[in-house]
């Protein structure tokens, strides 16, 4: 049962029970030397439904990454409570190990989990058609492109089997074109294979095209300044009316939260 809302900064550890996300007046801050306190999320509360894509965007340095790794019980909040399924996070940086195969990487969460090689490379080797990665089960990561490498790095964290998937800027180390390719492949993706989803990322648009819900936070210390539901069919497109509009309205919350106004 996760722990209640605290008077006074404690740690609180995440609740692994229940399908979806939920975050309950959550604020956390790093203590630096000589007592300095740097407040870094300010009251966050969220929610999503399982199978839901919950995106997260603001400026950088808002606390996003720092978000995602309590979701995940890298780190404990102050104040406030957690509740969603175990979870495993995709950092931005793929993290592939250079003298593995692509097909070993893949498989690197369940030889955590117990598994052997063999049965490990039988489990990523089935995923790897249809990631559009037959061919290069033996290559290292420096003979993959860009995207190949993130979609191993994804099929990895997708192996572990939990429940929740976070994402940290799937996609910012990419190109446009490539990055633009790897948002349409990874809506199908969840299409074929519902997840339940944070994704964090400071590309409005990108947010636009794959949440359900997307929460807009300020500046540091992020706080969310609003929250939009996006009811827009699947699967969208850049151009559409209806995406077009959305983004231009999380803009606005951008730049209001920038200037300490609520959208």
């Amino acid at each position: 049962m996760a722990t209640e809302l605290q008077t006074r900064p404690e740690p609180v550890a995440p609740s692994r029970t229940g399908d979806g996300i939920s975050l309950e007046s959550v604020s956390h801050a790093y203590r630096g030397p000589r007592g300095v306190v740097l407040p870094v999320l300010q009251d966050i509360s969220l929610q999503a439904a399982r199978d839901e894509v919950l995106g997260v965007v603001g400026p950088s340095g808002c606390g996003k990454t720092t978000l995602l790794e309590l979701v995940c019980a890298l780190q404990r909040p102050d104040v406030g409570a957690i509740r969603c399924p175990p979870a495993a996070l995709m950092p931005q940086h793929d993290l592939l190990l250079p003298w593995f195969s692509a097909l070993d990487n893949a498989g690197l969460a369940l030889r955590f989990a117990g598994a052997s090689r063999a049965q490990a490379r039988r489990r990523a080797v089935e995923a790897f058609a249809q990631l559009g990665l037959a061919g290069f089960e033996e290559a290292r990561p420096h003979e993959l492109s860009g995207g190949m490498r993130q979609r191993v790095a994804f099929l990895r964290t997708l192996l572990s089997g939990k429940p929740l998937l976070c994402l940290d800027e799937p996609f910012g180390a990419l190109d446009a074109i490539t990055r633009s390719e790897m948002q349409d492949w990874l809506a199908h993706a969840l299409l074929r294979q519902p997840h339940t989803v944070m994704l964090v990322t400071h590309d409005v648009e990108e947010a636009v095209l794959l949440a359900d819900r997307i929460a807009v936070l300020s500046p540091r210390p992020g706080r969310v300044v609003e929250q939009l539901d996006v009811q827009i069919p699947r699967p969208r497109r850049r151009t559409d009316a209806q995406v077009v509009a959305l983004r231009e309205r999380a803009l606005e919350a951008l730049h209001a939260g920038a200037r300490g106004e609520r959208a």
